[in-house]
């Protein structure tokens, strides 16, 4: 008897032996830096649109075109090595880029409120921006992720070389980065206005031509 109970014993023993360690509670794991260290911002919204996002999706943006000249037709395409680097340069930067936008900072440097004045102003100010971002988050960070999507989709388009691709892919850039600016930069452009702007501009009296092809501009 007491031969077997030794016998027993060692085989829990063995047994115990090989479970694996416990995880971590999930407290300990939530409780972890999400961060190696603290991110300051430099820049507002805006600028960091202006001087870095706008720039490196242009890299996406630019890499396929037609353009009809009175010499012909001219297509713009990826070719060479350095041409596909452009557009994985920009690719990367904009993947990393648009999570830069997750970082509380102003929507636009001291002073800066926008086209946001008048009775039938399009664009909202700064303040309006972030109350909107506060009331929901979700949005935002929806519209962000949005935008990363198509970044690493252009990864892997550059990954495989897919000239095709690349005008689908600018099309998905550019409705993502206009569904976000039409919630939060201008939400004014909506249909109504381009309705009452089309009424004004057929209300306008004719003007007679001027010489030199000069032609009249919005401002």
């Amino acid at each position: 008897m007491r031969r077997a109970l030794v016998l027993v014993a060692a085989t829990i023993a063995a047994c115990s032996s090989s479970t694996p360690p416990p995880r971590p509670a999930a407290s300990a794991v939530a409780s972890q830096p999400a961060l190696w260290g603290d991110l300051t911002p430099v820049v507002s919204v805006k600028e960091l649109m202006k001087y870095m996002i706008d720039p490196v999706a242009d890299n996406i943006f630019n890499a396929v075109s037609t353009t009809t000249t009175k010499q012909g037709t001219v297509d713009v395409e990826p070719k060479t090595d350095e041409d596909w680097e452009k557009i994985h340069v920009g690719a990367v930067s904009l993947a990393e880029g648009a999570y830069l936008l997750k970082i509380r900072r102003p929507f636009a440097p001291a002073g800066d409120e926008n086209n946001s004045t008048g009775p039938n102003a399009v664009e909202l100010t700064p303040a309006q921006m972030a109350a909107k971002v506060e009331r929901d988050p979700v949005e935002w960070n929806a519209r962000i992720e949005a935008l990363r999507n198509v970044a690493l989709e252009a990864l892997d388009v550059v990954k495989r070389r897919d000239v095709a691709e690349l005008w689908d892919l600018g099309e998905n850039l550019d409705k993502a980065c206009e569904a976000c600016h039409r919630s939060y930069w201008y939400p004014g452009e909506g249909a109504e206005f381009h309705r009452k702007l089309r009424r004004r501009l057929q209300e306008l009296p004719e003007q007679p031509p001027r010489s030199g092809g000069a032609q009249l501009q919005k401002k």
